[in-house]
């Protein structure tokens, strides 16, 4: 499986010329959006070394030039809730080398690596979140593993302890600038995500002009992403539903699905290609989760397509309610149901525009200006 993600314009000079680059992420997944965030900062660093604790199958290490740690030859590997409260001396060890600067992208412990003297390296880290599983185990469910109840209050102190060397942090998000605050009291300057807006806006002209007759939603099949809800509004509304991704709940989604009145139509990893056409067909993004940024929402407005979401996390700065779609306040499926019935009142040209402001070349532009203030 190849990865891919948004490409931007290179900057007019060398980013950090003439100094040796770092660049380390957590585990590398084959399509995640940590992943393309940490590609689109590569590619303005040519020359940076780039390592991981490890990648799944399928990912093309030799050509992403990805150099994996001794984790990636442990069974730890097959459990990221398992392997948690070895990664910050995993990274202790990953390296002998040290470098000018080093940059991070980290949801766990990436940005308590540690690759030369505090004093003479410059370490900067671009945070998709606070570890979860440490700081909000609640958030998605998934931090809850028995395995993980006695060390999160040692691994908060480690969290805290090991990173005091970083010089500069951004966020994906004002949200996540809020937790950076929050849990680690430190400041952050919010970079949103690159999102490929210019691959899903031109789509081929007969996929642009479709009857818009169903509600779409796209995601990992687990828990919070809420798809059981989704069905709950798709049947409320009176309006067929399809459901496209993968995940464990995949069973239990399709069980639930046969027992509502609406046709409920699942796509299991849809291409690139399919998922924009997808995008093109909807009445609606349905979206009734929290989460840290949501690029499928910024991809689905490219296409025209109004979101309909929950009121908190990133929809709050990808989302202009009332005008690129509409946010409601709980988790009950009756006011998803009446805003999917509004979005005709809105308009896809308006909703396309503000999907632009999300743009590769926009985060190329502002990762670079961060990077190379923060690097001085």
């Amino acid at each position: 499986m190849t990865l891919s993600g948004p490409t931007a314009r290179l900057p007019e000079r060398p980013l950090l010329a003439g100094r040796s680059v770092a660049m380390v992420h957590e585990w590398f997944g084959a399509t995640g959006g940590s992943e393309a965030v940490f590609l689109a900062i590569a590619d303005l660093l040519p020359h940076a070394e780039r390592l991981v604790l490890w990648a799944d199958e399928g990912v093309e290490t030799d050509r992403l030039r990805l150099h994996q740690s001794w984790m990636a030859r442990t069974p730890l590997k097959q459990s990221k809730a398992l392997a948690l409260p070895a990664m910050p001396l995993v990274w202790r060890t990953l390296s002998n080398h040290k470098f000018d600067v080093v940059i991070s992208s980290s949801h766990a412990f990436a940005h308590t690596v540690k690759l030369g003297d505090p004093a003479e390296t410059r370490h900067l880290s671009y945070i998709h979140s606070p570890a979860r599983y440490v700081w909000s185990p609640d958030f998605d469910g998934r931090g809850s593993h028995p395995a993980l109840r006695v060390p999160r209050k040692v691994l908060q102190k480690a969290d805290l302890r090991l990173s005091k060397h970083v010089h500069a942090y951004a966020a994906n998000s004002r949200e996540v600038q809020g937790r950076i605050q929050r849990f680690w009291n430190r400041d952050a300057e919010v970079v949103n995500p690159p999102v490929d807006v210019s691959y899903f806006a031109s789509a081929p002209a007969h996929e642009q002009h479709q009857n818009r007759d169903y509600l779409l939603g796209v995601g990992r099949w687990i828990p919070y992403k809420n798809f059981d809800l989704m069905i709950a509004i798709a049947d409320a509304a009176g309006l067929p539903l399809v459901i496209a991704g993968s995940g464990p709940e995949e069973e239990r989604l399709r069980k639930l699905a046969a027992t509502v009145r609406v046709p409920v139509h699942f796509e299991v990893c849809p291409p690139r290609e399919r998922l924009r056409q997808l995008f093109w067909g909807a009445r609606a993004l349905l979206f009734p989760a929290h989460e840290d940024f949501g690029i499928i929402p910024v991809e689905a407005m490219a296409c025209g397509t109004p979101v309909v979401g929950l009121r908190r996390g990133g929809l709050l700065e990808t989302v202009v309610d009332g005008e690129t779609g509409f946010l409601v306040d709980g988790l009950e499926p009756r006011p998803y149901a009446v805003a999917a019935h509004r979005v005709g009142e809105l308009s896809p040209q308006r909703i396309r525009t503000h999907a632009g402001a999300f743009s590769a070349d926009r985060f190329a532009d502002r990762i670079a200006r961060w990077i190379d203030h923060s690097s001085q």
